[in-house]
């Protein structure tokens, strides 16, 4: 839509419609609240947690973080509800109905600030709270890296908030991003399981990271952490940070890296067997949900797991030679799913999806047999009010009708200024959930003069 309310250019392709329909429902399979009852069974006075029963007696702590955080605590009430004995539920948006049995508390994302720093240190209180002989059921989702975030001793929030900045901008894959969260924050990198005196802690995730790896999925909150301090110091000096973020960043973990200061917990630590991990939906739900929404209208599917990596520029331009060798006598989707990166290079706004958008809409033009939507599953990206962009062959020339040039926004990494102004912006709103990112193409037979 336009800022007047009229369809934009872009949104009257008939293609942009058949796409958003199957983002939608990619969506729907990611559903927090779906994904918890899916894996929580209540018969009678007997619980099971994905699969294993709970001792008739125990009582639940809850505590559920992220994105899709008040969904899934609220599908816990209503199945579980006279099982809580207390519970916090930590989320950027409030949820749109009132939860009974949790706690509430909104935090940033994806910078933490003070409000991350006050609901890590109410988590931290509401684990040490709890009972040895209560079962901790942890909801799990993307964006608690950011929402749950208290600086260890000698740092400050705000030590927190730059480094992660300063990763973001520079292009840093979620590896080296966490590696440093993990090592300045006392609720990453498995510090969370420390700090309860539960037997038993059941964790249900929703993964937003790249081969579902527990230890990356919200930082790893209570799984074991496999990177170090000399690390998280080799991430910044790689990049080039380290003298951006300043010496009480730098000193903490040089020290670190001495051996003066503790380690997150490593592989076999005990107190760790305590905790089992389930993933309960993930990008492959996503990709496999718009498979099968295509295929339920007559469409030939090829799904692409794990297709979206690297720089977004790139991954666009790929995407566009892969639906050119897909083309047949028949239409068919190409359902890409994953997570790149953006270096940022240039003054403008926009996110991975809409760059990768952009890059597609260049690598297209004139090419009317091809058309994509890419767009991040929690509805939001980069620094946006967009979930992503529509691109086909015509991208180019609406933008350059409305006074934008396609190749000089990429340059100036703003994709969200060409979109704005072209008409293929995306916007959801706040989604609940997050399980990365999709990049649906439409290909359709060659067309005279295709390239």
């Amino acid at each position: 839509m336009t800022a007047g309310g009229a369809p934009s250019p872009a949104s009257r392709e008939p293609r942009f419609a058949e796409l958003a329909a199957l983002f939608r429902a990619a969506l729907a399979a990611l559903d927090g609240g779906a994904a918890v009852r899916g894996a929580l069974e209540s018969d009678g006075a007997a619980l099971r947690v994905a699969g294993r029963s709970l001792p008739l007696d125990a009582r639940l702590r809850v505590l559920a973080v992220g994105k899709a955080a008040p969904a899934m605590a609220a599908a816990v009430e209503s199945i579980a509800g006279w099982r809580i004995a207390a519970g916090l539920v930590v989320a950027r948006d409030a949820p749109a109905a009132p939860l009974r049995r949790c706690a509430l508390a909104l935090a940033a994302h994806p910078v933490p600030d003070a409000r991350s720093e006050a609901a890590a240190r109410a988590a931290l209180r509401l684990l040490a709270d709890g009972a040895s002989d209560e079962v901790l059921l942890v909801l799990l989702s993307g964006g608690a890296s950011s929402l749950l975030a208290a600086p260890l001793p000698g740092l400050e929030v705000a030590d927190l908030a730059a480094a992660t900045q300063a990763l973001l901008r520079a292009g840093a894959p979620i590896e080296e991003l966490n590696a440093v969260r993990k090592h300045l924050s006392c609720t990453a990198g498995g510090r969370l399981a420390r700090a309860t005196r539960a037997r038993r802690i059941e964790v249900l995730a929703i993964s937003d990271v790249p081969g579902d790896r527990l230890e990356v999925i919200g930082s790893g909150p209570f799984a074991a952490d496999p990177s170090t301090f000399a690390d998280a110091l080799a991430a910044l000096r790689g990049r080039g940070l380290a003298a951006e973020l300043g010496p009480r960043v730098l000193d903490h973990l040089e020290r670190g890296a001495r051996g003066e200061l503790a380690e997150t917990p490593k592989p076999g630590e005990p107190g760790l067997e305590r905790v089992r991990h389930v993933v309960v939906a993930s990008n492959a739900t996503a990709v496999e949900a718009a498979c099968a929404a295509a295929r339920g209208g007559g469409g030939r599917t090829e799904a692409l797991p794990g297709a979206l990596a690297g720089e977004a520029r790139d991954a666009g331009a790929a995407l566009v030679a892969r639906a050119r060798a897909a083309q047949g006598t028949e239409p068919r989707l190409l359902v890409a799913g994953g997570e790149t990166t953006v270096r940022v290079r240039g003054p403008g706004r926009g996110g991975r999806s809409q760059e990768l958008a952009l890059a597609a809409a260049c690598a297209l033009e004139g090419d009317a047999s091809i058309a994509l939507l890419a767009a991040g599953t929690d509805g939001v990206d980069g620094p946006t009010d967009a979930a992503g962009a529509y691109a086909d062959g015509a991208s180019v020339e609406r933008g350059r009708q409305r006074g934008v040039d396609a190749r000089a926004c990429l340059a100036a990494n703003d994709a969200h200024g060409f979109f704005a102004a072209e008409g293929g912006l995306f916007v959801t709103g706040p989604t609940g959930t997050n399980g990365m990112d999709l990049a649906l193409v439409r290909v359709d037979r060659p067309r005279p003069g295709a390239r």
